[in-house]
């Protein structure tokens, strides 16, 4: 590439962070609308530069698979899975009801996760191998497990508001929930998983509580709104509710039937308490009977006994009569007088006895009257208890039937509930999707410039920002905020810039940042030197390659791939200058030295001394030859 291509590139680079400067007035103080919003956006800090290792994605997954492997073994047991120190797993439940069960899901102080995709992909499979969620679904979840623990970060009244205490108990107000900065993420993490069913299938973890209100709005504030995240919890929402209504007609018919069955033992019931009424009616008629026949054998008895005391009466005027005739057997009188008090005290005699079986008879109907009497309220004891057993069980039924509505009607509350969010969703996000649409043919227009915005006082790291040269308006900030010396080429659909830190598990590294997303899409596989500089040639890109404590210049293609390396050594911060006929840069001992840009080999004497070193060592020994003298 010649010398007024690589001109035009770095003024085009010089216009952007003018046109920045210029800008500066229309955005009045930025960084306090930022703050503003804040308590309703969530915007996760990752570390998004190259690293020094590089895990699969299915390296990253693993890490929650294996946790979740140890927990489905037994679910319904409270215990602690995983590695303290890097990540771990409460399994926070017991029998009690009201608030929920949890899963606190920890990350060690040794943990190097530092980017939100990637604790969502641990998290995700870590629901998969748990509780059975498709990849998707699990993804899903995960998105909104994050943002429901950056919303409510340090809130620990909300959280036993909610939560059972076998959940609370092993919470510190300090570090529950998920910081948005990924420094602060090792150490200081409590993620909480709300569990609503541990054999509930896709209504294991409460959907409803992840996704409230402040949840959603905060997604709401991201750049794509999390349209493709809501959709996932649409339509998991969605089918919740199916599967809810089916539980809720089951548990419906099932009260169907218990209603069925209350009807026929009420039928029962009052069939009892008739007869109950009527054995009741029947013994008291029986014992006013008894009491009846009781009075009139008594009576007969008395009447008996007169009829017995007349008899004796007649008995012995027969006998005086009788005494009187035979003490006058000529009174004709007298014999006529004994004749007929002895019939009399016959007739009385015979009165007497029928009037002792009579007693003797109603003494026999009293008593049977008694026996009928005491049958019957038997009977009605019987009958009585008889409907006493069936009034319970028609209230046991009852209550069963009162259970099973109950039932019915809270699943149908469960699947009415999940329907209208899924609707009132899908509402809002249809409006946002049309806001979407409206803000890309915005940022799409001939107004849209791109360029650096300082990360740090000392200007060591920037990031992308795109923005809308009219209005001021800031389109995009790259995710990528470790871009290294201030400088990035356009080439095509992307920008190649040095972006990286060697803090952790990070390095420096040449990258090429989409300009779409303005996410990293590519990196070398060499590490490059933090005080590299970088300048393109003709479609080439030229940096400085750290192998151990040792710099040389590389050679790479716009793909991040390495096409050559010097043999020389050079200095860490050693300046590159692209000429006509060579590539200037400082070797290691400090020299300026030219390669070949053919294949990096030097052109320059390489043992050739520094002059000014040479002049200022002679001018030292000539010193002190003079002081010797």
């Amino acid at each position: 590439m010649n010398e007024k291509k690589v001109l035009k590139k770095i003024v085009a680079a010089v216009l952007a962070l003018s046109a920045f400067a210029s800008l500066a007035a229309l955005e009045v103080d930025r960084s306090e609308i930022q703050s503003a919003g804040a308590a309703n956006e969530i915007v996760f800090r990752n570390y998004s530069g190259p690293h020094s290792v590089i895990n699969t994605i299915q390296q990253i997954r693993a890490i929650g698979s294996q946790l979740g492997n140890n927990i489905k073994k037994n679910l319904a047991d409270a215990r602690t899975v995983g590695d303290s120190n890097r990540y771990s797993v409460i399994h926070a439940v017991d029998g009690t009801t009201g608030k929920f069960d949890a899963d606190i899901f920890i990350i060690g102080k040794n943990a190097t996760v530092d980017h939100i995709t990637n604790l969502r992909r641990i998290i995700s499979a870590y629901l998969e191998s748990a509780y059975g969620y498709s990849s998707k679904d699990a993804d899903t979840i995960a998105t909104f497990v994050t943002v429901y623990n950056a919303v409510y970060r340090g809130n620990l009244q909300y959280f036993e508001s909610r939560y059972k205490e076998i959940v609370t108990k092993n919470l510190s107000s300090s570090i529950v929930g998920l910081s948005t900065n990924y420094e602060d993420w090792p150490g200081k993490s409590q993620i909480i998983i709300p569990l609503s069913d541990l054999n509930g299938g896709l209504s294991t973890i409460d959907t409803s509580l992840i996704s409230d209100k402040q949840v959603v709005k905060s997604m709401q504030g991201e750049e794509d709104k999390g349209i493709d995240a809501r959709k996932g919890m649409v339509d998991i929402k969605e089918r919740e509710a199916d599967n809810a209504q089916e539980k809720a007609d089951e548990a419906q018919a099932k009260a169907d039937e218990e209603k069925a069955k209350l009807a026929e033992e009420q039928k029962k019931q009052a069939e009892a308490d008739a007869a109950a009424a009527q054995a009741k009616a029947d013994a008291e008629k029986a014992k006013a009977d008894a009491e009846k026949a009781k009075a009139d054998a008594e009576k007969a008895a008395a009447d008996a006994e007169k009829a017995k005391a007349d008899a004796a009466e007649a008995q012995k005027k027969a006998d005086e009569a009788k005494k009187e005739a035979k003490a006058n057997p000529k009174d004709e009188q007298a014999q006529q007088n004994a004749e007929q008090a002895q019939k009399e005290a016959a007739e009385a005699q015979k009165e007497a006895a029928e009037a002792q079986k009579e007693a003797a008879d109603a003494q026999d109907e009293a008593s049977q009257a008694q026996k009928d009497a005491e049958s019957a309220q038997n009977e009605a004891e019987n009958t009585q208890a008889a409907a006493s057993d069936q009034a319970q069980k028609t209230e046991e039924q009852a209550q069963s039937a009162e259970t099973a509505q109950s039932q019915a009607d809270s699943a149908q509350a469960a699947a009415d509930q999940k329907r209208s969010e899924a609707q009132q969703e899908r509402t809002a996000i249809a409006k946002d999707q049309q806001e979407l649409i409206a803000e890309s043919k915005k940022s799409e227009g001939e107004n849209v410039i791109y360029g650096l915005k300082s990360i740090d006082d000392a200007g060591i790291t920037s990031e992308i920002v795109k923005m809308n040269s009219q209005d001021g308006t800031v389109i995009k900030e790259s995710p990528v905020t470790v871009i290294r010396g201030r400088t990035i080429y356009e080439d095509g659909d992307k920008f190649i810039a040095i972006a990286g830190s060697n803090i952790g598990v990070g390095a420096v590294k040449l990258v090429a940042i989409d300009k779409k997303n303005l996410e990293i899409v590519a990196e070398s596989v060499e590490k490059l030197s933090e005080l590299s500089v970088l300048v393109e040639n003709e479609g080439s890109y030229f940096c400085t390659i750290q192998d151990g404590s040792d710099f040389y210049i590389g050679k790479f293609n716009a793909n991040m791939e390495s096409q050559l390396r010097s043999s020389v050594k050079v200095k860490a911060a050693t300046p590159i200058t692209v000429t006509a006929k060579g590539i200037m840069v400082t070797d290691s001992n400090g020299v300026a030295i030219i390669l070949n840009p053919a294949d990096l080999s030097s052109i320059s004497p390489e043992s050739k001394p520094d002059t000014r070193n040479v002049l200022q060592r002679a001018g030292a020994a000539a010193s002190n030859l003079y002081d010797a003298k």
